[in-house]
């Protein structure tokens, strides 16, 4: 894995869900650098029992990053389609519906390879195509992207390890009170 903060995140087209139904083939990371603060995130897979409750909890707060003028993205290597599927499925029954943000595919796994959090053994052949062995889904990265397309903060846990969506919201929080103010929040213990 490598360090991407202090760096140009990496841009994409990739198909994704968005508004929870429709499928677009060319979602582009790059149309939203320059309007907003960018929070993109990686999860292992559609349909599992740990993945649901973060993207709903993502959900559940989308209106503090919108107040904050933060766009929230979540991917994995499952297709457009499994998204979907999943995006209409209810809660009661291991879905996420009601989730209304862009959830990315990333089938090529390219994107996940680029942001480093890619599990599994792999490399490129000559023609630049991804060979590999294991898993080879995403960890659970989280990485926040400034204005001005540039990786302020990165954190990957293994697949079991569930982040905070409260202190996502702080680290924007401060990432935003240093860009407009020149200061650091105070440490919260």
């Amino acid at each position: 894995m490598s360090v991407l903060v202090g760096r140009k995140a990496p841009l994409f087209t990739a198909p994704a869900v968005l508004d929870g139904h429709r499928i677009v083939s060319d979602f582009n990371l790059e149309s939203l650098i320059g309007t907003q603060t960018i929070v993109l995130y990686f999860y292992p897979k559609d349909f599992s029992g740990i993945c649901p409750k973060e993207l709903l909890a993502f959900q559940q707060q989308l209106p503090e990053f919108e107040k904050r003028n933060c766009a929230v993205l979540a991917c994995s290597t499952d297709s457009d389609v499994s998204h979907k599927a999943w995006l209409n499925t209810p809660v009661s029954q291991g879905g996420i519906q009601g989730v209304t943000y862009p959830v990315i595919s990333d089938f090529t796994k390219t994107i996940t390879a680029q942001y480093g959090v890619l599990a599994g053994e792999y490399d490129y052949n000559e023609a630049g195509q991804l060979i590999c062995e294991g898993p080879m889904m995403p960890y659970r990265g989280l990485f926040i992207i400034d204005k001005n397309g540039v990786v302020q903060h990165q954190v990957v846990n293994f697949f079991t390890l569930v982040r905070s969506v409260k202190d996502t919201l702080r680290m924007v929080d401060t990432l935003h009170r240093f860009q407009d103010q020149g200061e650091v929040c105070e440490v919260e213990l």
